[in-house]
């Protein structure tokens, strides 16, 4: 996919990072998309919200996806998503076979492809992952910073552990 097609999903996923915010929730967003560029899934992060930890915007557009295509393999699908994937997402895009990863802002804390870890391209592991990083990254990033100076403002707000 061309830079444009990038940018263009990636604006998808920050809508989907929106309505985290909404639910004060973590601002993750994400979006899968076919080879074709046909959009599968949508979703963004609910672990409080949902009292389910693995909740993450990646898990919920993998389950979307596969359940769209019947299928728990989407190869040749991209996903697109606002932060850099944790281990966990990263150990279910690997499972799930997505051939690339496209994400925003780096996840200096939580980041497995390639800043604290590097799962897409593991050679011990049965499957990697083509990474594109910081597209549309300051809107990215700024999403969660500001987030985050809300939350450390506003102690009324739910407590994110």
């Amino acid at each position: 996919m061309t830079r444009e097609q990038d940018e263009k999903f990636m604006l998808l996923a920050l809508l989907e990072a929106e309505k985290a915010v909404e639910l004060s929730e973590v601002p993750v967003g994400a979006v899968i998309v076919s080879q074709d560029g046909t959009v599968l899934g949508k979703g963004y992060n609910q672990p409080i919200s949902t009292c389910d930890p693995t909740a993450h915007a990646e898990i919920l557009v993998l389950r979307e996806a596969c359940q769209k295509v019947r299928n728990y393999r989407l190869i040749d699908s991209a996903l697109y998503v606002t932060v850099e994937p944790c281990p966990m997402c990263m150990g279910a895009l690997i499972h799930a076979r997505v051939a690339r990863l496209v994400y925003g802002a780096k996840a200096p804390k939580w980041g497995a492809a390639g800043t604290l870890y590097d799962l897409a391209s593991d050679p011990r592991l049965n499957h990697t992952i083509e990474v594109t990083e910081g597209v549309l990254e300051e809107r990215c990033r700024k999403i969660l910073q500001s987030f985050f100076k809300t939350q450390r403002e506003n102690p009324t707000t739910p407590n994110h552990h």
